[in-house]
């Protein structure tokens, strides 16, 4: 099998989880460290999905590589290559696709809960379950792409993921261990202490203190999904 193409933004922006499961499952994968200059991954026909993970800049910035990538997720779209991204990766397939990236009403970051949009998509896609905790960094979301349907959703933003046949799109991150939520309340405290007026912003300590048992059922999730995803990748 061709590789899965998972794309990197920042060195704390790692595959985490999503690269334990394609280990697991013995399915190779290329990491494209956009960060340390990686070349994107064309032509995109070399690889049999592509992936995009977080990070904190926006669709919006003029940043160079975003415009070659926004081609290259449109050109996977129509080779029948499966996409999938993670926050800033779902909001990627968005724009690309024809969708918006605009201010959320408010920053999201820690353990929310979100809800299924719709039953058949969540069969399909999260093994039936219909309402679960996820994990939040995001100050910005996406609209819906022509043709996508909702799949998640929760009050603090009512676009938390998006299905488009075989691609998926989310706004939360479902790719989590307890290192990576670590890593990021470390590193990034001071990020989280600015915006802890807001109520659905959670302080450092609770975050890190809820990750074990938050992490091993949002897992199980990101199981279902990715499980579901993999049906699709190009041989």
């Amino acid at each position: 099998m061709k590789p899965v193409a998972v794309v990197q933004f920042t060195a704390n922006d790692t595959p985490a989880f999503f690269a334990h499961y394609l280990n697991r499952m013995g399915i190779p994968w290329r990491r494209i460290s956009v960060h340390a200059g990686d070349a994107l991954p064309q032509p995109i026909t070399e690889y049999s999905g592509l992936v995009m993970m977080g990070g904190p800049m926006s669709v919006n910035d003029p940043l160079p590589w975003i415009p070659t990538l926004l081609e290259i997720i449109q050109d996977a779209v129509a080779q029948d290559i499966p996409v999938l991204g993670h926050c800033l990766g779902g909001q990627l397939l968005s724009r690309a696709m024809g969708g918006q990236i605009t201010d959320n009403h408010c920053a999201e970051i820690g353990w929310h809960t979100v809800q299924a949009a719709d039953a058949q998509l969540a069969e399909e896609w999260l093994g039936g379950v219909r309402e679960f905790t996820t994990f939040e960094w995001h100050y910005q979301t996406f609209s819906m792409p022509p043709n996508a349907k909702p799949l998640l959703g929760n009050a603090q933003c009512c676009n938390q993921a998006f299905v488009m046949g075989k691609h998926i799109g989310f706004q939360c991150h479902i790719e989590m261990t307890v290192d990576l939520v670590n890593t990021w309340c470390t590193t990034s405290a001071h990020e989280i202490e600015a915006a802890l007026h807001q109520p659905s912003v959670q302080p450092p300590q609770a975050i890190m203190e809820a990750a074990p048992d938050q992490v091993a059922a949002l897992n199980q999730v990101a199981s279902a999904v990715y499980s579901r995803w993999i049906t699709g990748l190009k041989h």
